[in-house]
């Protein structure tokens, strides 16, 4: 009833909300796009997103079919890999950004290891920085972190803002240097945080520093300061603070996902692609917390 391609299209406008960046994803014209929505509306008879001047969103039918497209398109690729006879194996190091600790990236990781069981996959949970060092030294064959400023290397899965954020009750004293939480260096926030309070002369001082998201989340709902933070994963306990505290603007930030060097046809970038594929199918879960999260 349901065309895969069709269900590939749907999900990839209902992550970007933006029928020209999926077709960018996907490599199709913007008029195959809207082709493939309005058919899949038709095979419906169900309205799916609502399109205006101010951009696209999706309808109640539409939420529902995210979780029936990516049932489908799960058993059409596994019924495929079935009946061609080909099985994923090999070892597969996939490096993702602290940012997505407390998203339902563990799920998409999950789905992956039982359709794919006879790929070893080793996880690396770090920096966005680091993880384009080690992704560079060949020490990783698939990254999904932030996209540094400038940089167009990457596979855009999800933008959105960065914010101040902080506890509920933080205030800050406006004749007094700002009190940040940052993650060390080569950190991607930490990075753009500096160079905005810099540009804007805001006077600051470091009031916490570590290497774990937890650590800066404990920090920050301490009151001890303010740390820079993506809008769409704010962190229960935390709320936005730029309003209220004179706070330049951090801009927007891009999570993309990155490949290894000497891309082919081995075992390990098989899986990747794979992963890849997995993760662009369930990008809006990137965005949403973890159950109880």
């Amino acid at each position: 009833m349901y065309d895969p391609g069709q269900l590939r299209t749907f999900l990839a406008v209902a992550q970007t909300l933006s029928f020209t960046q999926a077709a960018r994803r996907l490599g199709l014209r913007q008029s195959t796009v809207s082709q493939h929505v309005r058919r899949l509306e038709e095979a419906t008879g169900r309205l799916l997103f609502t399109r205006d001047t101010h951009g696209v969103e999706l309808t109640e039918d539409g939420e529902a079919m995210l979780g029936f497209a990516r049932t489908i398109l799960a058993a059409h690729d596994r019924a495929a890999a079935f009946f061609t006879g080909t099985r994923l194996r090999g070892r597969l190091r996939f490096g993702a950004s602290e940012d997505f600790v407390l998203t339902r990236l563990p799920e998409i990781l999950e789905t992956f290891r039982r359709d794919h069981p006879e790929v070893d996959l080793e996880l690396t949970v770090g920096l966005s920085g680091l993880l384009h060092e080690q992704l560079a030294a060949g020490r990783l064959d698939l990254v999904l972190a932030k996209r540094r400023p400038g940089d167009i290397h990457g596979e855009p899965v999800w933008q959105s803002t960065l914010v101040w954020i902080g506890a509920p009750k933080l205030r800050l004293d406006p004749d007094r240097p700002v009190p940040l939480i940052l993650f060390p260096p080569p950190g991607i926030t930490r990075a753009r945080a500096l160079e905005v309070l810099e540009a804007h002369g805001r006077p600051w001082r470091i009031a916490c520093t570590s290497a774990s998201l937890s650590g800066l989340i404990a920090a920050a709902r301490a009151g001890l300061g303010v740390m820079a933070h993506t809008r769409g994963l704010i962190p229960p306990g935390l709320t936005p603070v730029s309003a209220r505290a004179g706070l330049p603007d951090l801009g927007e930030v891009e999570f993309v996902l990155l490949h290894g060097r000497g891309r082919g046809h081995t075992a390990a970038q098989e899986a990747a692609d794979a992963l890849a594929a997995a993760i662009l199918a369930g990008g809006d879960r990137l965005h949403r917390p973890a159950a109880g999260g």
